[in-house]
């Protein structure tokens, strides 16, 4: 039972770790400040 209890602790801590390691690279970038919704013609209704 403590073997279990260990090994579950083990991958929580391994996943939290992968979980940060990821969050503190932070590939994600800025979102784009420009573009957004515009007004259409009638003639791109169609």
């Amino acid at each position: 039972m403590l073997t279990l209890v260990r090994r579950v602790v083990a991958a929580l801590g391994l996943t939290g770790l992968i979980a940060t390691l990821f969050r503190l690279r932070g590939r994600g970038g800025v979102a784009p400040q420009s573009g957004g919704w515009r007004d259409l013609d009638e003639s791109e209704l169609r």
